[in-house]
């Protein structure tokens, strides 16, 4: 039952401090825990060698300079050496039974991959629709108590065990490393595979947001790529899913017109209702205008400005 975690990792000094502190205080310790720095200065390197002279487990630092989040994972996937693969990200902080709560929760469920809430903090966010945007946007409360899921979310504060699936050494699709929903591929294969998806509902974690990522320009090319993901799904596959395609660019226009109108009569009355109709129009013409001219860069050099 051993267990790594996979930590990637790019300029984020102090919320890798953080990750890393919320590792080491787990109250069922990993077996080792795999920083990646993505990074091509290799600018964690330093931290890393802190932590790991206090950690009461193995940390592992390695260094992926080919900057994109499915490289970072991939290095990541082949450096662990656990048949339980724990992500968790550099802006998230584990709660101290986080762990714990991920193992029990797939023994119990007879899951094969889980998942755990997050709480968005999302610093300097100002008050109305922009701030409801983004705590809805950087959080996923989820249900009080332990279930099956029909659908995956994302990576980070997730549980795989490796040994149910056959996959790759590089399982992430490196076609996906500056736009990110590298995760959503990685999970419909292991769907196709015949996951069975769980949800932890004490596997608490934090996602803290800084001022950058909580402006309207990255806010609503966050809520563009998360729309484009289910016709990139269908475009991905081999063979290319034309049906699909078609499928989610007519469901796309739909709540872009739709959601996109009631989100304009709300945001008068009501910013917390009107940030949701807003995420859902902007998901819709994600799924409209999917192609690869259309999408946002989040990771490495590539990520926008504030």
């Amino acid at each position: 039952m051993s267990v790594s975690v996979i930590l990637p990792t790019y300029r984020r000094p102090d919320g890798l401090r953080n990750a890393l502190s919320s590792l080491m205080a787990q109250s069922r310790q990993p077996d080792e825990i795999i920083v990646v720095d993505n990074d091509p200065d290799g600018s964690a390197r330093n931290g890393v060698a802190n932590a790991s002279a206090v950690a009461r487990c193995t940390v592992h630092y390695i260094h992926e300079p080919r900057a994109g989040v499915a490289n970072a994972r991939n290095a990541g996937w082949a450096a662990a050496t656990g048949r339980f693969i724990a992500f968790l990200d550099d802006d998230e902080i584990a709660s101290a039974g986080w762990l714990e709560a991920l193992m029990a929760s797939a023994e119990t469920l007879g899951a094969t991959v889980v998942f755990g809430p997050l709480r968005g903090e999302a610093l300097d966010a100002p008050n109305g629709m922009r701030g409801a945007l983004a705590l809805r946007l950087y959080s996923r409360p989820g249900d009080k108590t332990d279930h099956t899921l029909d659908a995956p979310f994302g990576c980070g504060n997730s549980l795989v065990d490796r040994d149910a699936f056959t996959l790759p050494d590089a399982p992430f699709d490196p076609r996906m490393n500056i736009s990110g929903g590298e995760d959503d591929l990685f999970f419909a294969e292991l769907a196709r595979q015949g996951a069975r998806f769980g949800w932890s509902a004490k596997a608490h974690a934090i996602e803290t947001v800084d001022a950058r990522r909580t402006s309207w320009r990255y806010l609503l090319a966050r809520s563009f790529a998360f729309g484009q993901g289910a016709t990139q799904s269908a475009a991905n596959a081999r063979p290319r899913r034309w049906i699909g395609i078609a499928f989610w660019m007519g469901v796309g226009l739909g709540q872009m017109l739709a959601f996109g109108t009631v989100a304009g009569l709300t945001s008068l009355v009501h910013s917390q209702a009107a940030a949701h109709w807003l995420d859902r129009a902007v998901q819709g013409a994600g799924k409209l205008f999917w192609i690869e001219a259309f999408e946002p860069r989040f990771y490495g050099e590539a990520a926008p400005a504030d």
